[in-house]
């Protein structure tokens, strides 16, 4: 069992940066790979970010490549998704999530935290 708690949204204006935190627990949960996915209103829950167990392997949805950077520390229990270049598009629930293999997707995450929201004004 593994369990998530996102902290980090806000409100930020266009062009302005924030960081996310996903602070994990559970005995096992450094042998997952980690993500961000989020979903906006009235959309579907999207990929962001994934990353290995390791930290070695990254991936990234186009839409935001060269502006977020997912990471992780084994040592602190935590993922984090630096997210520079905000636009208002980026407005959602952004959620983490856990899941054994890498890379993985919405369909096949194991655990999901319950979200914080991200807006971002023009």
């Amino acid at each position: 069992q593994v369990q998530l708690v996102e902290s980090g949204g806000g409100l930020v204006q266009a062009g302005g940066s924030l960081r996310l935190s996903c602070a994990a627990s559970g005995r096992t949960w450094r042998t997952y790979a980690m993500g961000w996915f989020r979903q906006a209103p009235g959309k579907e829950r999207e990929l962001v970010a994934t990353i290995s167990r390791t930290g070695g392997s990254t991936d990234y949805a186009n839409s935001v490549k060269g502006r977020f950077t997912i990471s992780r520390d084994n040592a602190k229990n935590s993922v984090y998704l630096q997210m520079n270049s905000l636009k208002p598009e980026d407005t959602a629930i952004y959620y983490c999530a856990a899941n054994p293999t890498w890379p993985f997707g919405v369909s096949t995450a194991n655990y999901w935290g319950k979200g914080t929201q991200v807006t971002v004004s023009s």
